[in-house]
């Protein structure tokens, strides 16, 4: 299939773009390059620079070139500056979105994998989470992501496009030549990471006072390379005519922000101070998920599950690329 990854210049989205070049697929990449990298777009993939929420460079695009699939990683990702800036968000997550349903019911292409997240759950009433957990955002990022969610079932029944909302949890990891690389980085390993590099004097922890075994937010890592994989499953679903939905991937295993600390410490041999900061708004204190659903429709399964072998494989890439992807 020749798919279209829209953000697929972004962390999560350019290995989605690695594993479906590697399992046979044609991709064209659309980015506007404010987050992402075109160094991060492998060279078999075409890069069209340009704006999703553009709707003319939309259909230029379209229009241009037969496409069959699409996918959507097209979003700002950061849940504290969503709250300062919520418009922001909902301008472009949803805006973005909007406009390639739109397109893609113009351009007849019926199926579309989106990456949503965790984040729709707000602070959820018991964990593991499951997709029948209601739907209850705390944040602008959140709730732009839970937005997109339920326009799906509305394009699904008006235009017949099968659709399949992946929410996943922590993404974290690199592999080869692809790793994590935001300006500025907010994410909790790369950040550890860079004190460890003497790039950082501590790493700011915000919030000692969560209901959690030491104090600190728990999470569900899951390597990037996994998250990458359950969208081509996704999409391979979809184009088997499987059913529409929304999946959650994660490990099933949460850790604290003292535990990653304590995680990178051993695999990076240096001592990483921490600072403490006071909690950030929009940070429910755990997120853990349940993924037997994601089991039993995709046939996926996480393979990296050691926090130390995530952390490593990041510490690998950061270390190789200490300024990140090349400007």
């Amino acid at each position: 299939m020749r798919v279209l990854v829209v953000g697929g210049a972004g962390y999560v989205g350019s290995f989605a773009v690695d594993e479906l070049l590697a399992q046979g697929h044609e991709v064209i990449v659309l980015d506007s390059l404010v987050s992402g990298h075109s160094a991060a777009v492998p060279h078999e993939a075409e890069l069209v620079v340009a704006d999703a929420r553009d709707d003319e460079a939309l259909g230029k695009l379209f229009a241009s070139r037969r496409i069959d699939a699409a996918m959507h990683f097209g979003a700002y990702t950061v849940a504290s500056e969503s709250v300062l800036h919520p418009g922001r968000y909902f301008a472009n997550n949803v805006g973005s979105a909007i406009s390639l349903l739109n397109a893609c019911v113009a351009y007849d292409v019926g199926l579309l994998v989106f990456s949503s997240s965790a984040a729709v759950y707000g602070t959820p009433d018991s964990v593991p989470i499951t997709e029948d957990a209601p739907l209850r955002p705390i944040n602008p990022y959140g709730e732009s992501k839970a937005v997109v969610e339920r326009l799906l079932p509305w394009y699904g029944a008006a235009h017949g496009l099968r659709y399949m909302a992946l929410r996943y949890f922590n993404a974290a990891g690199a592999a080869g030549d692809l790793g994590e690389d935001h300006r500025p980085e907010t994410h909790l390993i790369p950040r550890v990471l860079q004190v460890a590099m003497g790039q950082m004097d501590a790493l700011p922890i915000y919030g000692a006072e969560y209901p959690t075994a030491d104090g600190t937010c728990v999470r569900d890592y899951v390597h990037v390379r996994d998250l990458a994989r359950a969208h081509v499953l996704a999409l391979e679903h979809l184009a088997r005519g499987g059913e529409s939905g929304a999946l959650n991937l994660g490990t099933g295993r949460g850790f604290s922000n003292l535990e990653v600390v304590e995680v990178a410490r051993e695999v990076t041999g240096h001592p990483i101070p921490v600072r403490w900061e006071p909690q950030r708004p929009g940070d429910p204190p755990v997120l853990v998920a349940s993924a037997e659903r994601a089991r039993e429709v995709l046939g996926w399964q996480p393979r990296h599950t050691s926090l130390e072998e995530i952390v490593a494989s990041a510490w690998e890439w950061h270390r190789s690329h200490p300024q990140g992807y090349p400007d």
